[in-house]
Formats: C-alpha cells, sequence, structure tokens
C-alpha cells in the first residue's frame, strides 16, 4: 500500500458513510411516515407526515443518490448535512411532541434514542458530524420535557457521547499508527528502489540506474550530449595475481576517482565487471575530451600498483572510448563509444579514443 492508495481508502470511507448517514435518515423519515402504530408515532389519526421529516426525506434520498455517484472525499458536505438534519429532526419531534398531546409518555426518550441511534451508527468517525446531527435534538427533548426527567435524558445523551469520544480516541490512534506505517513502507520501498538501481560495490549507478537517469537527459531539449566508456586495463591479470579482494579494492578506488573528477550532474556508472560509463550532459566537444583526459591522469594518480600491467605502466590505468551521443540513440553512441574503447585498446592501452576522429591517442 502507497500513501496514495491510503488517501483513497479514506476517501471510500467516507463516502461510505455518507450513503450510510441519508440511508439511515431517509429509512427512518419514510417509516414514521407511513409506518404503523408505534412509541414514535402513537396516535392513529394524528399525522406524522410534518414538514421537516418530509423535507428530511427529500434531503436524504437526494443525498443518498448524488453521493453514490459522486467520488470527492470532502468532510464539510457531511458536517452541513449533519446540523441540517439535526435541526430539522429537532423541529419534527417539537411539533410531533405537541400533537400528541397526553400520548406522550416515552416518546421524548425513544425519538432521541432513534437520532443516537442513527449517529452512532452512520457517524461514529466524524465526531463533529455526530454531535452536529445529535445536538438539536438533545436540546430540543430537554426543554420539551420541561427538565422534568432530566436524569434519563442526560444519561441517555451522555453514555453515548461518552463511549464515541473513547472510539474516536482509538480511531484516531490506529489511524496515526496506519499513517506511520504506510510513510515507512513507501520509505523502505523508495529506498530500495534506490538500492537496486545503485551497484553495491562501487556506490556507482548500475544499468538498471542508468535507464532511469536516461529519461531525465532526454527530456532536455537541443542538449548535446557525450557517452564515455572506461575499461582498466589488464585488470583479469590484476585479480588473477592480486587476488579478488584486491580487485574490488581497485575498483572501488577508481570508482571514486572518476566520480570526483567529473560534475555533479554527470552520470557515472559501472557498466560491466571492470567497465565504467560516464554520460556528459549538455557539453561540447572540447569538454568531453578534456574531461576524459582528466578522468584517466586522476586514475594514473592514484599509483595503485600493478606490476602485470608492464607494457603500459607499473600501476592501474585506464583505456576510454568517447562518442557523440546522437538525440535519444542512446545504443548507437555506446555502440560507437565501445569501439573506440577497443581501437584504444588495441594500439596499446592507456589511450582515449574519440570516435569522431580516425585515431587518437595521449600516448
Amino acid at each position: 500500500m502507497t500513501f496514495h492508495s491510503y488517501e483513497e481508502l479514506l476517501r471510500s470511507k467516507h463516502r461510505l458513510s455518507m450513503l450510510l448517514f441519508f440511508f439511515l435518515n431517509s429509512a427512518s423519515s419514510l417509516f414514521i411516515m407511513n409506518g404503523p402504530v408505534t412509541m414514535v408515532n402513537p396516535v392513529p389519526d394524528s399525522s406524522a407526515r410534518t414538514f421537516p421529516l418530509v423535507t428530511i426525506a427529500i434531503i436524504c434520498i437526494s443525498g443518498l443518490l448524488l453521493s453514490f455517484f459522486s467520488k470527492e472525499r470532502n468532510t464539510r458536505p457531511l458536517e452541513i448535512c449533519s446540523i441540517t438534519i439535526g435541526l430539522l429532526w429537532a423541529w419534527h419531534i417539537s411539533l410531533h411532541f405537541h400533537s400528541i398531546g397526553e400520548f406522550d409518555s416515552g416518546y421524548l426518550q425513544i425519538s432521541l434514542l432513534t437520532i443516537f441511534f442513527i449517529s452512532a451508527i452512520a457517524l461514529s468517525d466524524n465526531f463533529l458530524a455526530f454531535c452536529l446531527h445529535a445536538a438539536p435534538s438533545s436540546i430540543a427533548v430537554l426543554f420539551l420535557d420541561d427538565f422534568i426527567h432530566i436524569l434519563q435524558i442526560s444519561f441517555t445523551i451522555a453514555l453515548p457521547l461518552i463511549g464515541l469520544s473513547l472510539h474516536q480516541l482509538m480511531i484516531k490512534r490506529s489511524d496515526a499508527f496506519t499513517k506511520r506505517l504506510v510513510n515507512n513502507l513507501y520509505d523502505e520501498r523508495e529506498k530500495f528502489s534506490d538500492l537496486s538501481m545503485i551497484d553495491p560495490l562501487s556506490g556507482l549507478y548500475n544499468r538498471r540506474g542508468l535507464q532511469n537517469k536516461l529519461q531525465a537527459i532526454f527530456s532536455q531539449e537541443n542538449s548535446s550530449n557525450y557517452v564515455m566508456l572506461l575499461d582498466i586495463d589488464h585488470f583479469k591479470a590484476y585479480n588473477d595475481n592480486y587476488g579478488h579482494s584486491m580487485g574490488d579494492q581497485a575498483l572501488v578506488r577508481v570508482a571514486t576517482a572518476i566520480r570526483d573528477a567529473v560534475r555533479s550532474r554527470d552520470i557515472v556508472v559501472r557498466y560491466g565487471g571492470e567497465e565504467f560509463l560516464v554520460l556528459m550532459a549538455n557539453v561540447n566537444q572540447e569538454y568531453a575530451m578534456h574531461m576524459a583526459e582528466r578522468i584517466q591522469r586522476r586514475v594514473e594518480g592514484l599509483d595503485i600498483p600493478h606490476h602485470f600491467n608492464t607494457d603500459v605502466s607499473t600501476h592501474v590505468t585506464l583505456s576510454a572510448g568517447v562518442a557523440l551521443l546522437h538525440g535519444t540513440d542512446f545504443e548507437a553512441a555506446v555502440t560507437s563509444a565501445d569501439s573506440a574503447l577497443y581501437r584504444a585498446k588495441s594500439i596499446g592501452r592507456n589511450n582515449i579514443v574519440y570516435a569522431w576522429e580516425p585515431i587518437a591517442c595521449n600516448n
């Protein structure tokens, strides 16, 4: 799960709350208007179809349809609807209470429990909306009762409020933990994604990392880019005679020297075992030539002993091939640079050959 998908989950959860809120209110209002004689509608000849009750039914059925087809997550409509429906319920309770006269035994508490039931079921994840929906009816019931049964009514109001408050506290802690977990997982995924693009030995980009960076290079219009391939001379002989552990140390030192020689925006890649690639972005031919020579001098300056490189030097050296990158044809540029590198080795190693010249070397 990503943070984006977690936000989608929250939007879905909010939408379901809206649907449930409108459904319970519309179902309750329609039942009271058309239902049988009950505690909520105790008088057969008294009409329960008050204006606020009809309005509740119309608003909630309309809201149910709109919420079903809408996927927007916005808490404001739910809170506005909660206070609006809550006021209409309080109005209906007041009108109906005065119409039933002596048949009022238990009506107020039953009405209040009905409102709290709807609020608790549909609005358990939104404490503000819960209060806005239940508060008007609670206040109306207290005044209509003339505070005669204040203890019973207060208990009816306080119990769900306390319960929901504790429920909200648990939800907030759970949500906070979930968000931290999702963020940590997302960060870990990004970290492992980065690691999968980095060569673990040299710390340079690997081929996957190079492919990821190429998109940014290709997005730059009218830029002049060069590809440089570098290969450590007689490295197999180095490994065979000094051992692979020493070979790895030499690779790390050479990789560091190459990375330190170029600009921070140039892309340095461990392209193969002892082969490196440098992608120089937005440079001219003179700079590319200068950079190749600079890298070669830096590696020679490491003075890494290599007594099996005697036909070139007694230290580790590099051969290089440089080619111009035409447009986005990266493979063609690599092929040209590789051909130039092969020529650099064939004429004695520790050389630089530029693909645009017949033969060029620094020795």
